[in-house]
């Protein structure tokens, strides 16, 4: 069992429009922008990075909102939710406060004897809010979320499968022990972990595969701290015959990619160097900042990219 990993790191999503997509999570979720990149392997697509306000792994929602790209379909071999915690108390406001802001998808819920509110993100992402007691991780309170309310960082994240017993074992590998178990779900914890420690299979022999596109997750990345762990964790992978990619340099953290049984795409991520290495904290997400391999496209991109945050 590898005892590195240290729960998620970042969640990242597809999109159709980014000017949409930043409104919802800055102005409705009440999350940070920490970083307004481009993607490595399309640089004429954003690559946005919302948080707490510090961009601590375990709070980091990305996004690539690529404008031609089909609404997904929700299916078998994704991530089907993404559940964020808030203090005790404040579902209410929540309830509030996402119907002021006409948001589709209203419903309570319960699950493993905690009451979360589900809701929709902009293109019919699968959200959900759970109270949680003594979250210490700091939240970001400049746009407007009163902060004993504001949204903490990741509780979990729920997957959805049709069958689970592969994936169960990877986490067992990867640090995660059952927790609990309720009808078709399966709730695995690392204890001790980054606050975003826990993941719900859910198994669902009947369900089709899912089609990525807008509202889709494309891929749930795992937090180590540092590039020893990581490429630790990478050796017992491939051991397992995992196939695991080379490390790529992210600018704000090592990255490894592997397909998990299921179908889920899996990255580890480390902590290090974070969001601040080139810019200062006080102004976190505010410049295009640009992968050294797409500097040179900088005025064309300046120039096409869409306006966001205005």
């Amino acid at each position: 069992m590898l005892d590195t990993i240290e729960g998620i790191h970042h969640i990242t999503s597809m999109a159709k429009d980014a000017a949409g997509t930043d409104n919802f999570a800055t102005k409705v979720l009440g999350l940070r922008r920490v970083k307004k990149t481009v993607n490595f392997d399309a640089p004429d697509v954003y690559h946005l990075y919302y948080a707490n306000g510090i961009g601590q792994p375990g709070t980091v929602l990305t996004y690539f909102p690529f404008p031609d790209i089909v609404r997904g379909t929700r299916g078998a071999g994704e991530v089907g939710t993404t559940v964020f915690s808030v203090p005790e108390g404040s579902l209410d406001f929540w309830e509030k406060h996402l119907n002021a802001n006409a948001v589709s998808g209203l419903r309570r819920a319960s699950r493993f004897d905690e009451e979360r509110l589900h809701f929709d993100g902009a293109d019919g992402d699968g959200f959900a809010l759970v109270e949680v007691a003594e979250d210490a991780r700091q939240p970001w309170t400049g746009a407007g979320v009163p902060g004993e309310h504001a949204i903490r960082g990741f509780h979990s994240a729920s997957l959805t499968l049709n069958d689970s017993g592969g994936t169960g074992a990877l986490l067992e590998l990867m640090g995660f022990k059952n927790a609990a178990e309720e009808e078709n779900l399966r709730r695995m914890v690392r204890a001790g972990g980054n606050g975003a420690e826990i993941i719900d299979l859910k198994t669902d022999p009947t369900a089709g595969a899912a089609r990525q596109g807008a509202g889709s997750v494309h891929h749930i990345a795992f937090a180590v701290p540092d590039s020893t762990a990581q490429l630790a964790v990478r050796e017992a992978l491939v051991r397992e015959r995992f196939g695991v990619t080379p490390v790529i340099d992210r600018d704000y953290f090592l990255s490894i990619y592997f397909r998990a049984p299921g179908g889920v795409l899996f990255e580890i991520a480390t902590d290090d160097p974070g969001f601040a290495r080139d810019e200062d904290m006080e102004h976190l997400g505010e410049a295009l900042k640009l992968p050294r391999q797409h500097a040179h496209l900088r005025p064309l991109l300046e120039s096409q990219l869409p306006r966001i945050g205005e």
